[in-house]
């Protein structure tokens, strides 16, 4: 059964490796490198479907409004050299943490058993948490649309 975190909670402390953006080819972050500052971690199922794709498109073209805000991070299981392909593919100025280990998504309760054309399979539920100054839970976005994220995600941040 997965976590069930709420607003107000502690964000789950994680160690990843951050692609693209000021990290370039791969850097280790946690969240405790962060301290003080709102960071965005958005999860999402695989790097470069038509779904991330757009949901990475459209918060690349809200880039301004959003590095004003906060740190942003995508999260996927997909490795580090996938990260780098998409972000070079599609431009994407944020970076990518790659959790192969699958830390990050069963900490933040997102690694879900899904179903297409009736067959059953575990992935990233597309899920966005806002985690404030001090650590905590300050938003969660849950089972978002890709065309409707950035600006979900947006007014969450104002």
């Amino acid at each position: 059964m997965p976590v069930e975190l709420k607003q107000g909670d502690p964000a789950p402390d994680f160690h990843a490796i951050a692609v693209g953006g000021k990290y370039g080819a791969g850097k280790e972050v946690s969240l405790a490198d962060f301290k003080g500052r709102t960071v965005v971690l958005y999860f999402y199922p695989k790097d470069d479907t038509p779904g991330c794709t757009a949901q990475a498109c459209a918060l690349r073209d809200g880039w301004g409004q959003f590095s004003a805000k906060a740190e942003l991070f995508g999260v996927s299981v997909d490795s580090a050299k996938s990260h780098q392909k998409f972000i070079d593919k599609h431009s994407l100025p944020f970076p990518l943490l790659s959790d192969e280990s699958h830390h990050l998504v069963e900490a933040y309760g997102v690694w879900v058993e899904k179903s297409m054309y009736g067959k059953k399979y575990m992935g990233a539920e597309r899920s966005t948490f806002v985690i404030g100054a001090k650590g905590k839970i300050l938003g969660i976005l849950r089972k978002v649309k890709p065309e409707e994220h950035a600006g979900q995600l947006l007014a969450l941040l104002e």
